[in-house]
């Protein structure tokens, strides 16, 4: 049967066989899971996301959602799935127990939540982006906030936002312009606009809670002297009851390339004079709270370029199967040699080989860490706490923008498979495309992502972070030299690992020098770099599994998967883990060429 969104066989395979995930509900925290429990939610979850999501997923693209008196409609076809979302509290499915969510290992909810972001991710969007708001609330909030917006928003009756960009200040926050007046009861007077708000206005909840960045009058200019406000749509009574609206609007909707299904909104506060604010935390503390959202929302896009990746390459796959178009390469000559299916011709298996090693390697790669995010969660106090955060870290912004990138490009690739047909709006495989692109800049773009690489997180600990990475490709580098097969891939794989270290100690050191500014013009072609490395140790630890399934009692059905690991990282190693190397050696000569150009040399004028 052909598989839709996700490879469920391959799902199962990162995380029972490769990363032993199995191993974690052994603690106690996760004492009412077991393997059987997991995977039936999981097969229910794929379920929902293939019959009721999935549907939806063109409405949200030709329909989108419509702007009128400022409030913000969905679709129709939204309605039903979301409150079956609700109704299997689904979007709760990671939350904490203490916070009224059902507390699944986050093993559980990230192959849960690929499933439901590549069936339709505006929609569960508006499900589950709530949690991040209570998340801060839950962290910083009085008892008050807590027993008053909490609940509503685990339970998505309610949903929840974050208000920092502003149109003069994008990307640099601490530039914004809103304001915060302190009030005689102790709230504040908000005035100001954000723009690009994901969910700021939508019809399938009661109520938005917004966090708004702003600065209190008085306080300095710059990120210092930014606080974070609580800003709900309707006021909130001390019996739980809806009180009247607050004066936060939304005032636009985006036209956008992709992703119409997501409102995304501009909003205003305090047109009438009237918006009122509660203080989140401690004054000139809002960049601090803010980045505990920000890092779950980079993860989070990072899974959202995989899930639109994995469910384009699963269109690709099948669709390569089922076109019959031009006779075998071998057949050229004879004519009466019958069509084949397009998955016989040599380009093609290329093509679809690539997709397939990105898919595998991205999965694993957010699955593993993911992995140390949840050693994080359950044992914060452990001795090497302290390493595995920086390590955690130096990952994100690898997760967060490789796999955008990356996903992107799969959509890309996956349209080239079919053809004309796939420029077309009868396969979903163009609309994965456009959806997917906007994952490069949600929540810091491409070249930021690279920035915080370079300048903060590989030096994080004096470096220790980053030898521990190398050390963690080497130790699977000896593992899969056991294998005789592996070991040409496992040499090469050592070899660019150390050459990978090598690079970023010149751009490293570049980088504190009066020439940082070349050390950052090549920060994003490093990024870039590493992650190809990465997919290069992440496809050979998944090649290194299957050699040692292999080595054992297989089941007939499995040999065909096992098998396609080892040839999948033979693919890799050998073609795109050299053009990796190319890229090493280019930044390794830390061209200044972008740096010394004239601003006129651009041309254009």
């Amino acid at each position: 049967m052909a598989q839709q969104l996700a490879d469920r066989r391959d799902i199962d395979f990162v995380l029972y066989e490769q990363l032993e995930s199995e191993t974690t509900l052994k603690e106690e925290k996760y004492a009412e899971f077991n393997k059987k429990t997991c995977d039936l939610i999981l097969t229910e979850a794929r379920s929902l996301a293939i019959k009721e999501l999935l549907p939806t997923m063109k409405d949200g693209d030709e329909i989108g959602v419509k702007l009128a008196n400022n409030e913000v409609t969905t679709p129709e076809s939204y309605k039903r799935p979301f409150e079956l979302i609700k109704e299997g509290d689904w979007q709760s499915l990671r939350i904490p127990t203490e916070m009224g969510g059902q507390g699944a290992p986050l093993f559980l909810s990230t192959a849960v939540t690929e499933y439901f972001m590549a069936a339709n991710w505006s929609l569960i969007n508006y499900a589950t982006m709530g949690a991040g708001t209570a998340a801060m609330i839950a962290l910083y909030g009085t008892k008050e906030q807590q027993d008053m917006y909490i609940p509503k928003l685990i339970s998505a009756d309610w949903g929840g936002t974050m208000l920092l960009t502003e149109s003069d200040a994008g990307s640099d926050v601490g530039a914004l312009s809103t304001t915060a007046t302190r009030n005689a009861d102790g709230t504040y007077a908000i005035t100001g606009n954000k723009i690009f708000i994901t969910n700021g206005e939508f019809d399938l909840v009661d109520n938005i809670i917004h966090p708004v960045l702003a600065r209190i009058e008085g306080d300095p200019a710059g990120s210092k002297g930014i606080s974070i406000f609580i800003v709900p749509k309707f006021f909130v009574n001390g019996d739980g009851s809806l009180g009247d609206r607050n004066d936060i609007l939304c005032t636009g909707v985006e036209e956008k390339h992709g992703i119409h299904g997501s409102a995304t909104c501009t909003m205003t506060m305090g047109s009438k004079g009237k918006c009122t604010g509660w203080l989140l935390g401690k004054e000139k503390e809002g960049m601090k709270i803010m980045f505990g959202m920000m890092n779950g929302a980079r993860l989070g896009t990072g899974l959202q370029g995989l899930a639109y990746g994995s469910a384009a390459y699963m269109k690709a796959v099948n669709y390569a199967r089922e076109r019959i178009q031009g006779r075998d390469l071998m057949d050229q000559m004879n004519r009466d040699a019958k069509s084949v299916a397009i998955i016989n011709h040599p380009d093609v298996r290329r093509n679809l080989l690539w997709m397939k090693s990105y898919v595998s390697g991205m999965r694993s790669f957010f699955y593993y860490t993911s992995s140390i995010g949840e050693k994080l969660r359950l044992h914060p106090d452990a001795e090497d706490a302290e390493l595995t955060e920086a390590l955690f870290e130096l990952l994100l912004p690898l997760i967060k923008e490789y796999l955008a990138f990356k996903g992107h490009e799969i959509c890309i690739q996956s349209m080239q498979v079919f053809g004309g047909a796939g420029y077309t709006k009868d396969y979903l495989v163009e609309q994965y495309a456009r959806d997917c692109k906007i994952t490069t800049i949600y929540e810091g773009t491409s070249g930021i992502q690279a920035m915080d690489l370079l300048g903060r997180k590989m030096g994080a600990l004096k470096g220790a972070a980053f030898a521990h990475f190398i050390g963690e490709i080497l130790k699977t580098v000896n593992q899969a030299k056991a294998f005789e097969g592996l070991v040409p891939l496992a040499e090469k794989v050592e070899e660019a690992a150390n050459f990978m270290g090598k690079v970023a100690m010149v751009l490293g050191k570049k980088a504190y020098s009066l020439e940082a500014k070349v050390a950052f013009a090549n920060s994003l072609p490093f990024l870039h770099a590493m992650g190809d490395v990465i997919m290069a140790w992440m496809n050979l630890w998944r090649a290194t599994t299957a050699s040692m399934k292999l080595a054992g009692k297989v089941k007939k059905k499995d040999m065909g998967f096992y098998n396609g690991e080892i040839k999948t990282a033979r693919f890799f190693i050998q073609t795109e883990l050299c053009i990796a190397m190319g890229k090493l050696a280019a930044i390794e000569a830390l061209s200044s060429a972008a740096m010394d150009m004239e601003d006129d040399e651009f041309g254009g004028i």
